[in-house]
């Protein structure tokens, strides 16, 4: 014979008000609610046929909100997050991500008023990557991957400039390179060789 199953007493008032509460709203996530009145209705002294009958939901969805309000609490009747789906990011976080972009890389050289060329970190990347921008993210508390990074600028059509491998000096002293040749310059052509033997004078 199965052992019976019902929702623990309320920890405290505050509790069991939060539960009926949800368990009567009327703007809550449907799911939500549902599951607060499988507690309220195990309480109530309905058993699991019974909330399952008045609830229109199989009894094995009776069981898992009753088992997990049993071990969990109000805050058990929520999703779990799925094992390898990325953590969802916030509008405040995605605003934070794509602001990253239009400042300078920590590694960058910026020119600062003396002329010198010096970067907020040395150590640090000098051009955007979505893994530099991950990590950069993550820096900030915001939990992303790289291929998250991806998704977010390719929606917001976000492009950012990489930096030049070369930066043109204002020192007068700096000494730059030419201008190379260019492929057009006609190359010289060489005399040809005479068939007649050369005499060579004394």
């Amino acid at each position: 014979m199965p052992r019976l199953l019902i929702a623990r007493p309320a920890a405290d008032a505050v509790e069991e008000r939060a539960i009926r509460k949800l368990a009567g709203a009327r703007h809550a996530p449907a799911d939500w609610i549902l599951r607060a009145r499988v507690v309220a209705l195990s309480w109530d002294g309905f058993r699991v046929p019974a909330i399952a009958a008045e609830l229109g939901c199989h009894e094995q969805t009776v069981r898992r909100w009753l088992h997990r309000f049993t071990t969990d609490g109000l805050q058990g009747l929520g999703d779990r997050p799925v094992p390898g789906r990325p953590r969802r990011i916030t509008e405040d976080e995605r605003s934070r991500i794509i602001a990253l972009v239009k400042q300078d890389p920590p590694g960058r050289p910026v020119r600062q008023a003396d002329g010198e060329l010096q970067a907020r970190d040395e150590t640090g990347t000098a051009v955007w990557t979505l893994d530099s921008l991950a990590q950069a993210a993550r820096a900030q508390g915001i939990s992303i991957g790289r291929s998250q990074v991806r998704m977010i600028l390719l929606a917001e059509g976000v492009r950012w400039r990489r930096t030049r491998s070369w930066i043109r000096s204002k020192d007068p002293d700096f000494a730059g390179k030419g201008r190379g040749s260019s492929p057009s310059t006609p190359t010289r052509r060489r005399a040809p060789r005479s068939s007649a033997p050369t005499s060579w004078g004394r």
